[in-house]
């Protein structure tokens, strides 16, 4: 392999979390005062960075911290109906096979996380980073990266949102787009990663 080191995302990455989190941004929306998710604009959501969602819902950002906190709490009692998008386990099972370090760096909450991989999957990887604020991934890539040992240049972070591509440069790594998140491709595209997986078994061929 050309990468020693595979940062993962988890939601819309690993696992289709997006149905949960929509039914849970609505009970985030109905406590804190925000406007609901409309369902006739996702497509045109799917577009927009973080920063631009918060805007079209009214979220103010010093309520982030609270909501996002409501948001794991409260998708910690639907993981049942999270599953790893098809293909995933078994790509996981071959990128440890071959060598890689592989880690995870989430703004989901790490029971959430381990509980979706399950104790088999949870064990492929060195480091489950999780917590990261909406805007805040930054510190945990660098732990995982000071605890790896390993060089940026043999790095690569796998995500679907534009706020992974654009801590991947900040990071100093390279950025490795999925087709199939929250994002839509084109929005991805437009922060020029270093690769495009259009489906999981992509990823063993780079």
């Amino acid at each position: 392999m050309n990468r020693k080191l595979i940062i993962f995302d988890f939601d819309g990455t690993l696992a289709d979390t997006l149905p949960v989190f929509a039914d849970v941004f609505d009970q985030a929306a109905d406590k804190y005062g925000f406007r609901r998710m409309d369902r006739s604009r996702t497509q045109a959501l799917r577009r927009l960075d973080a920063r631009q969602i918060m805007a079209v819902h009214q979220i103010p950002l010093w309520k982030v911290p609270a909501i996002a906190t409501f948001m794991r709490a409260t998708m910690g009692r639907s993981v049942g109906r999270i599953r790893l998008f098809d293909g995933m386990a078994e790509v996981l099972h071959a990128l440890k096979a071959r060598g890689a370090i592989l880690a995870v760096v989430s703004s989901n909450s790490r029971s959430n996380v381990v509980n979706v991989l399950g104790p088999e999957l949870a064990g492929l990887f060195s480091h489950v980073e999780c917590g990261a604020s909406l805007f805040g991934k930054l510190p945990k890539i660098r732990k995982v990266l000071a605890a790896t040992g390993v060089a940026r240049e043999h790095t690569l972070l796998v995500g679907d949102e534009i706020r992974d591509a654009r801590v991947s440069a900040e990071a100093g790594v390279d950025f490795g787009a999925v087709a199939w998140g929250f994002n839509t491709l084109d929005a991805l595209m437009a922060e020029n990663p270093s690769r495009v997986f259009h489906a999981a078994g992509d990823l063993l061929e780079h």
